[in-house]
């Protein structure tokens, strides 16, 4: 593993600002960026078009990221549909899965709203009186297994969980949930991992999802408009595409038409190409350095952060320091969090995340009922970024006090 000094040399951005946000986006390696200007530059060809070596080109450097994805989560490349971003997955499952009258969802209130407003937004919408029951958090942001036992039952369809939650970190067990829903005939698991890929290793096959939804702008180091959502074989055929069009369909006589083999049916018209071989990229660069390696090191800095941000006056803290991951959130009592975040900026080029975090209940569920500051890491940061925000927050806590 290269020392952390050279992979910050990886991010140039880095010599201008103190960047601790990536639970929002991370930063790009310049190596993905080359992959992309490489696309555009030598090979710019839209895929399954054409039988010229440039589009064939093309096409083989996207089904290499398939791959890559299917082995970084122990999957099949089948099982691997491109999707925009952890959204457009969650959404796949939310409006395509064959749901029956009175059917139940579970989720919790610790989720990002992508993870939440679809399945609201299904209750409302269906005309099966799908019912969605949400499980709820102890004060740390951490939601008790048997919480989510106690709610299912016979017309139980569905578990969605985040592994990691975004606003204050939470780690949840989510081995032990599946365990306990796939005691159970006919639930399924959906475990949202924008927060954990990339930081944590992921193995489906040793968490038993049938479905994970993850983003290539966070952990992976990927572009922004990339992701992916992991279908089980076995339950893929039951999923309904909803986005049909070009490259989704074999053969069309008259008005009867026959849909593509998974996962071609749910990626409907030209993909984001230069994104997703960059996001191959990005995938070669985190395996190289090592996800292990990864994980240690962001744990490390996070318990860094949370022991300097405790030792200030005034300052109060979200999640068990024991079960956070990568994110540690703060406020400072009686400070609104978006000053903080401004102030941080303007003054010390410090870039941290404020407000709801798109992630309301959990916050309200937390009693940060004007969001927080949110500090998030990845393999390019180091001690001198979090003595720096702590050093910062330390002075306007005394200054705002």
């Amino acid at each position: 593993m290269k020392s952390i000094e050279n992979i910050r040399k990886d991010f140039p951005i880095l010599k201008n600002i103190t960047y601790l946000d990536s639970a929002s986006t991370s930063l790009t390696p310049k190596g993905v960026i080359d992959s992309i200007s490489d696309y555009y530059n030598n090979y710019n060809a839209n895929v399954g078009r054409g039988a010229y070596r440039t589009a064939i080109k093309a096409g083989q450097k996207l089904e290499e990221t398939r791959e890559k994805i299917a082995n970084l989560i122990n999957a099949n490349n089948d099982e691997i549909i491109f999707t925009l971003n952890t959204t457009t997955a969650i959404n796949i499952v939310a409006n395509g899965f064959p749901y029956e009258k009175n059917d139940n969802i579970i989720t919790s209130n610790m989720e990002h709203h992508s993870n939440f407003i679809p399945w609201l937004n299904l209750e409302k919408e269906s005309k099966n009186n799908i019912d969605v029951k949400i499980a709820k958090a102890n004060n740390d942001g951490f939601v008790e297994p048997s919480n989510i036992e106690n709610l299912i039952d016979k017309n139980t369809k569905l578990v969605a969980i985040t592994h990691v939650s975004n606003s204050i970190g939470a780690y949840q067990d989510i081995k032990e949930i599946s365990k306990i829903i796939h005691e159970y005939e006919d639930i399924h698991l959906l475990v949202d991992v924008a927060q954990s890929i990339g930081h944590h290793k992921i193995d489906v096959k040793d968490i038993d999802a049938d479905f994970i939804a993850a983003p290539g702008h966070k952990g992976l180091l990927g572009p922004t408009g990339t992701g992916f959502l992991y279908v089980k074989e076995e339950i893929a055929n039951c999923l309904k595409p909803m986005n049909l069009g070009g490259g989704t369909i074999t053969n069309i006589q008259n008005k009867e038409f026959n849909l593509d083999e998974v996962p071609y049916r749910f990626e409907g018209g030209t993909q984001n190409i230069s994104g997703i071989i960059g996001l191959g990229t990005a995938i070669d660069y985190i395996e190289n350095i090592g996800i292990s390696n990864i994980e240690k090191h962001c744990q490390k800095l996070t318990k860094e952060l949370y022991e300097g941000l405790s030792d200030i006056e005034n300052i109060i803290l979200y999640g068990n320091p024991e079960n956070i991951s990568s994110i540690v959130s703060f406020n400072i009592d009686g400070v609104n969090p978006y000053d903080v975040s401004k102030i941080l900026d303007e003054t010390a080029n410090i870039c941290v995340r404020s407000g709801f975090h798109c992630a309301i209940p959990s916050l309200n569920h937390v009693n940060a009922k004007e969001g927080n500051v949110r500090a998030s890491l990845h393999i390019y940061n180091n001690s001198t970024d979090i003595e720096k925000l702590v050093d910062n927050v330390k002075d306007i806590s005394k200054f705002l006090r």
